[in-house]
């Protein structure tokens, strides 16, 4: 189950390892008809980049096309929100957590019915996700 929810982010502390979670996440994720379009690894560009050490995190950019074309057909500027990031990392006090973005909060941010609608679904099929993952 999913451990937190804020106005912005569903989280989930896991058992499995790194490598293991993000494989299993992305797997959920397709499952729930999200693709993942981009990769950051923000541990590794933190430490080109400034030269600093922090715990493994990855910033996955999935997008349930027909969710996208329905949210971008209602509401072309949704694209700024566009894709939903999912989180992998290492928690601080141990452990991996997933976070997500919640869609509720893109709903209720631009509170236009369709996207409403939208943002209600990508929410159950992210949520579904994130619980799929041990």
């Amino acid at each position: 189950m999913i451990d937190t929810t804020t106005p912005y982010a569903l989280k989930k502390r896991v058992s499995t390892d790194y490598e293991t979670t993000i494989q299993a996440i992305k797997a959920a994720l397709a499952e729930q008809g999200f693709g993942i379009m981009t990769e950051i690894d923000v541990t590794a560009t933190l430490k080109k980049k400034l030269d600093v050490d922090g715990p493994r995190t990855l910033i996955l950019g999935a997008c349930n096309p027909h969710l996208a074309h329905r949210a971008l057909t209602a509401v072309p500027d949704v694209s700024v929100f566009l894709p939903c990031n999912v989180v992998v990392r290492e928690h601080p006090a141990g452990g991996i957590e997933i976070a997500a973005m919640n869609p509720q909060a893109m709903g209720m941010m631009i509170n236009h019915p369709e996207l409403m609608i939208v943002a209600a679904e990508a929410d159950q099929r992210i949520r579904t996700a994130l619980n799929a993952v041990n």
